[in-house]
């Protein structure tokens, strides 16, 4: 079979990040992207699951506090600046 060659553009930190993985794990870049192509068409497919970035409870819950903020149903404490703020806090 005839190899070809291709190119992709890619953010260089994450080329950078993506070969050391790759290194650690025994293979070059090229023969990862060839491992995860191969698969791909194996299971015609992506051989994962992609999913949106979801916010964890702890960030949904405070999403729900400053909507309530915002709505004037919730008691909060207002400061004149930062530096109130960080006086009451380190109390």
């Amino acid at each position: 079979m005839a190899n070809v060659n291709v190119t992709i553009r890619m953010d260089a930190d994450l080329r950078k990040k993506a070969t050391a993985l790759f290194d650690d794990l025994g293979m070059g870049f090229n023969q990862a992207l060839n491992i995860f192509v191969r698969q791909a068409v194996r299971e015609q497919r992506i051989p994962f699951e992609i999913t949106r970035n979801v916010p964890n409870k702890e960030t949904l819950k405070a999403f729900e506090e400053a909507e309530l903020i915002k709505s004037g149903k919730a008691n909060y404490k207002e400061y004149a600046d930062v530096d109130e703020m960080f006086e009451d806090a380190l109390k």
